[in-house]
């Protein structure tokens, strides 16, 4: 898998590589910092722009992340420059934070020659739903994961922190994007100027694509104890929620007893392995219905329960309310609008100053320049 398609992207090019991020509502700001403060280091580092970074939204106006805080683009759709590398940067409520001109806009921007496009976050759902990923691999938050995974079932999701594939490149949210743009600052200009941007982050390493977004059960690591047995029980759990495996069965796989496995789940999780199971259940139950159309009969069956009434009554039982009031209460704000604000000036020269801004004022870091590439 490599990003390496487009031949202004290959290793030891010196021409500015143009990221445009769309910012969809309420995206998170932690995805986005850790995606453009790599490649702001990596221009400070190497002394020579190599990256510019550019916002956009779908009219210009300001665009509010899930903080809270207000951010101005840079573009709209009609005056946007040319871009290498187009990233959607998603966050919170993703299959109701996009709209259908965000939509043929990644289209368009996806039929481009040598076009690359990418998700930070949430965002890999949207370029599931524009057919951006349909034979890709790739990777979203885990939070968003069910939904992409029972609506587009094209798209190859997986579970780990970032996926690169040929012209596509997604990540998780929190900080992964800093580890998938390290990845490609690597790929472009060396893995010497992509180690020096992960020292000046203070980061231990830099993880590969092949690191998983959760892992399971860290409580069960504590003070270097680890439980492999546990841990793997449970991964098989969750990859075996549809059609859920027996406890004789699970206790065969990692060569345990049953009642072994019952006092290793009563001992460092405090609850039976079918609570346990039955809560995994019923947690991506919750998802779908938060973040899915799915009906609730679809989503009972889905889940591994054996009727719609079965799984009310579970869900109800465990969760506190029922199914459908959950679904009522996750899109009683479907119709809420964010207000409207005045596009901006066609102002391009501000986005194409930033970098080029930033990159002067840090020539009075004692690291500005000290990698060559």
């Amino acid at each position: 898998m490599t990003i390496a398609v487009n031949p202004t992207l290959t290793a030891g090019t010196k021409k500015v590589t143009r990221v445009g991020f769309l910012l969809l509502d309420n995206f998170t700001m932690i995805a986005l910092a850790s995606a453009v403060e790599p490649l702001r280091m990596a221009n400070q580092l190497s002394g020579s722009e190599l990256y510019s970074w550019h916002m956009v939204t779908e009219t210009g106006a300001q665009v509010s992340a899930s903080d809270g805080l207000s951010f101005t683009p840079d573009f709209s759709f009609q005056n946007v420059i040319d871009l290498d590398i187009v990233i959607v940067a998603g966050g919170v409520d993703i299959t109701r934070s996009f709209t259908p001109k965000q939509v043929s806009w990644l289209q368009l921007m996806g039929r481009r020659r040598n076009a690359i496009m990418g998700g930070i976050c949430t965002g890999g759902y949207v370029l599931a739903h524009a057919g951006l990923l349909d034979g890709y691999d790739c990777s979203a938050h885990w939070e968003c994961m069910a939904a992409l995974q029972e609506r587009y079932p094209k798209a190859r999701c997986n579970s780990r922190l970032f996926s690169v594939d040929r012209n596509r490149m997604t990540s998780s949210g929190g900080n992964a994007p800093l580890d998938m743009f390290l990845h490609m600052v690597a790929k472009q200009h060396g893995p010497k100027l992509s180690s020096a941007v992960s020292d000046m982050f203070i980061c231990d390493r830099i993880r590969s694509e092949f690191d998983q977004q959760r892992v399971p059960l860290r409580q069960l690591h504590n003070g270097g104890e680890s439980k492999p047995k546990l841990v793997e029980v449970i991964e098989l759990m969750e990859n075996n929620l549809e059609e859920p495996i027996g406890l004789d069965e699970l206790a065969h796989f990692v060569s345990v007893s049953r009642r072994q496995l019952e006092r290793m789940f009563l001992k460092y999780l405090s609850c039976s392995p079918s609570r346990y199971y039955l809560r995994l259940r019923l947690d991506r139950a919750r998802q779908l219905l938060k973040q899915s159309s799915m009906s609730i009969v679809e989503i009972s069956g889905a889940c591994g329960f054996i009727s719609t009434p079965h799984f009310s009554r579970c869900y109800r039982k465990h969760i506190g309310i029922s199914p459908r009031d959950e679904r009522k209460i996750a899109w009683a704000a479907d119709g809420t609008q964010n207000a409207i604000r005045e596009p901006l000036q066609d102002d391009s020269l501000i986005s194409l100053a930033r970098s080029a801004s930033a990159l002067s004022s840090a020539k009075v870091e004692p690291s500005f320049g000290s990698i060559a590439v």
